[in-house]
């Protein structure tokens, strides 16, 4: 079952039952799916890395803050774009957060126009940041069933090495690495060495 919605979730978090209303009425209105919580410890707890979504917080909350709740998804290695909220903001505070992946930083009250079209922007860079994230599942899938032997040798023909180079390298006959490169090629689901490559360094092919 997929995991993506029609337009994308927002998650708001915001201490503030006023303002998560007001986002939550505003963002349904043009048929995303929001979900609020009124704290980070709460987010955390539900949050799901694998929904294509992006992150409306608050900075000042009570328990841990906006910028701790970034800290935290840093840790994760979460993907989330995130935008910071806050009616107490300065200069200093919003480069950090940005230096640190947020992709804005808006001051309350802020045009509702702009948060929508800033909220279009952040599910666009979720759904590549998603793509991305199934594509390197279905690498890892694939090179996970490669053997140690089966591995050292793909390692090598990435570098460039010749059978006879990665024989020698390895201790073992060009036919032993000939049999391997065509296990490699046969289990990465390969048709070519550029497909070979392509795999093993992690890139896409271009539409």
């Amino acid at each position: 079952m997929s995991l993506i919605p029609k337009k994308g979730t927002v998650y708001v978090v915001d201490d503030d039952e006023a303002v998560r209303d007001s986002l939550q009425w505003l963002l349904e209105g043009k048929d995303y799916r929001v979900r609020c919580f009124e704290s980070a410890e709460a987010f955390l707890s539900r949050y799901d890395a694998r929904e294509v979504a992006c992150l409306l917080v608050d900075i000042r909350m009570g328990g841990m803050t906006g910028l701790e709740l970034q800290d935290k998804l840093l840790e994760r290695k979460s993907p989330l774009p995130i935008v910071f909220i806050t009616g107490h903001g300065d200069v200093p505070m919003a480069v950090d957060t940005m230096k640190k992946g947020a992709m804005d930083f808006i001051q309350k009250p802020f045009k509702e126009e702009e948060l929508v079209a800033l909220v279009e922007r952040m599910l666009d860079h979720a759904k590549d940041a998603f793509t991305d994230h199934q594509q390197a599942a279905s690498r890892g899938a694939l090179l996970s069933k490669l053997t140690s032997r089966e591995s050292q040798v793909l390692e090598r023909i990435v570098a460039g090495r010749l059978n006879k180079q990665i024989a020698d390298d390895l201790g073992i006959s060009i036919k032993t690495v000939e049999a391997h490169r065509a296990n490699i090629m046969e289990k990465l689901n390969a048709n070519t060495v550029a497909d070979l490559l392509k795999i093993a360094l992690g890139q896409t092919a271009k539409a």
